[in-house]
């Protein structure tokens, strides 16, 4: 895993999707070399293992195997199998917060809140994996922008899966109206990608750089989501 720059930060996304590719194949070490392909200090997942039978535990498999720490959040728990959002993080952690954004009678949802410090400054992590109906996420959004404030950070990152596919839809519109406007960069589904679910956000909007989807042939295997990966720039 390649060490930050003073001044831009490699920060990625991914919905590895239980680390089961488009063959049907679960395979964490697939994913595992994906990540380490990224050169991203910071990578956030979103439906990964977060405990598993035997103790087993996918986020810290893949911490370990990169080199990073790990931070995670429970959403979905299926007794021996618990899956949720994670951040991997090659830079110190400060602190680690989890809100719960669940509406009642659908999947339940997190945020995890992770601050690390980058050199001398404070930058607040967001990740999260927003729901699959439109009225879901309206709320989702809603308690989001409650939640997330720009106090004593020098920016503020929100990724993840946030599931909006209507490019004009309210969630996405209060997003953009929060931080600026997001790049639209087609990550799902992996094998031909179509429609834009996994984004970035920072505050200030000008920290963010170049947004990239990674369409490598392991990343289309790997999982039913691209990776995305965005550069954090701040001055001096």
């Amino acid at each position: 895993m390649s060490a930050p720059e003073r001044d831009a930060l490699r920060i990625a996304t991914w919905n590895i999707h239980d680390a089961v590719g488009g063959d049907g194949r679960r395979d964490i070490a697939r994913v595992s070399r994906v990540i380490g392909s990224l050169g991203a200090p910071l990578v956030a997942l979103q439906e990964v293992s977060c405990a598993g039978p035997g103790g087993a535990c996918d986020v810290a498999a893949l911490g370990r195997q990169n080199g990073l720490a790990w931070s995670s959040v429970t959403t979905r728990d299926f007794g021996d199998w618990k899956h949720g959002n994670a951040l991997l993080s090659a830079l110190p952690v400060a602190d680690v917060r989890t809100h719960d954004l669940s509406v009642p009678h659908r999947e339940p949802r997190a945020a995890l809140e992770v601050n690390v410090r980058w050199g001398a400054r404070r930058v607040r992590v967001v990740v999260t994996h927003l729901g699959l109906r439109a009225g879901e996420r309206r709320q989702q959004v809603r308690r989001l922008l409650s939640i997330v404030g720009d106090e004593g950070a020098d920016a503020t990152v929100l990724l993840g899966d946030i599931n909006e596919w209507w490019l004009w839809g309210r969630p996405l519109r209060w997003l953009h109206r929060r931080f600026g406007e997001s790049p639209a960069r087609r990550s799902f589904p992996s094998r031909l990608p179509v429609l834009s679910l996994d984004r970035v956000w920072t505050h200030p909007r000008q920290a963010l750089g170049d947004v990239t989807v990674v369409n490598t042939a392991d990343a289309r295997a790997a999982s039913d989501h691209l990776p995305l990966v965005a550069t954090l720039r701040l001055g001096s």
